[in-house]
């Protein structure tokens, strides 16, 4: 898609993300965000991970004249007007990096809002680590706890403002970001409260660290990096940090999708590729993802290929492939590594459970 120019280059848009708690008359959390999100009945609200949180995600204009100030006057009221309509189901609205109320006892499974993507998450998190998850902190006061879901990291709520750049000027403003963090931090830390002790003036970074973590005591040990890092290094494009992720992070939450798509191709329902795909009767796989390992580094390359003998009507015929067995490395693989289970031409199928 870079290469190719797919992406918008049109003026600069910037949206806006506001994560809140609510919390009772008294100031305690109150864990009814669905009764608050059907009050408020707008489609810019939403929940998050906790019951006790709120997002709102503010549409997306041009970056452009008067913009951030119209930004401001209608994200002002949208939270007044919010505010007004969750009072009426007994909570309040309160923007602050950590509720300082925020006990241990709130943040547990049964706290997390009612959404499946959550739940998902939580259970792949933990897949993950195949151990429950550990909290240390030290600050003028000590912190060491233990979880079985994600749910502390809803402790950590924050603003975010959201910008569209095009891909030739991404590169200058993530570097530029990035940059500015150290000073970013600085000025708006606000959350030196955590379970009732007092800890970093910024208890979020370290927070949502640990509680997004999928490594386990002995990965730590070996260096493997966190999911929640500021990086390595300045990058040129912003295909850096797709390879990053690649490299570093397996998907927790694959897409899959039961598509064939020569039958897409077939049906004639995307012409435009069609055509392109079809030369002399047969199908091309475009921009097939390769990945290798070259002088000992992971490395991701695009390549076409030609499907052999794929041609419009006889989809089939002289497939050819091999099966690897569990364990054997891209790019390093030997006789040895290939399943003698699946034979060309002869239909073998691999033993259940070794694909």
């Amino acid at each position: 898609m870079l290469r190719e120019r797919l992406f918008d280059d049109n003026p600069s848009t910037v949206g806006q993300e506001i994560e809140l708690n609510l919390t009772d008359e008294h100031g305690m959390p109150s864990m009814r965000n669905a009764d608050v999100l059907d009050a408020i009945a707008s489609p810019v609200w939403a929940t998050e991970v906790g019951q006790f949180n709120l997002e709102i995600n503010v549409p997306p204009r041009t970056l452009d004249g008067d913009s951030l100030a119209t930004l401001e006057t209608d994200l002002r009221a949208d939270l007044n007007a919010a505010d007004a309509r969750a009072r009426t189901v007994g909570s309040h609205l309160v923007m602050v990096g950590i509720l300082p109320t925020l006990a241990e006892h709130d943040v547990h499974e049964g706290t997390m809002s009612a959404n499946e993507r959550y739940r998902v998450l939580n259970e792949q998190i933990f897949a993950a680590r195949g151990e429950d998850m550990s909290i240390s902190i030290d600050g003028p006061e000590q912190l060491l706890t233990h979880t079985d879901s994600i749910t502390p990291e809803a402790a950590c709520t924050s603003v975010q403002l959201h910008t569209q750049v095009s891909p030739d000027a991404f590169a200058n403003y993530w570097n530029a970001a990035q940059s500015i963090a150290g000073v970013q931090v600085a000025l708006a830390a606000n959350s030196p409260y955590l379970f009732g002790r007092q800890l970093w003036h910024e208890t979020r970074i370290t927070l949502f660290e640990q509680a997004t973590d999928t490594r386990s005591d002995e990965l730590k040990e070996q260096g493997v990096r966190p999911r929640v890092w500021f990086g390595e290094r300045w990058i040129t494009s912003v295909f850096d940090l797709f390879e990053e992720n690649l490299r570093y992070f397996p998907a927790l939450l694959p897409i899959c999708e039961q598509e064939d798509p020569l039958v897409v191709l077939d049906r004639g329902a995307i012409p435009q590729l069609a055509e392109m795909s079809l030369h002399n009767g047969t199908i091309y796989r475009w921009n097939r993802p390769v990945y290798g390992v070259v002088g000992g580094t992971p490395h991701l390359r695009v390549e076409n290929r030609v499907l052999p003998g794929r041609s419009h009507h006889r989809r089939r015929g002289g497939q050819c492939g091999v099966l690897l067995r569990p364990g054997a490395v891209a790019g390093r693989g030997a006789a040895a590594d290939l399943d003698p289970d699946v034979v060309h031409h002869r239909g073998g199928e691999p033993a259940r459970g070794r694909a």
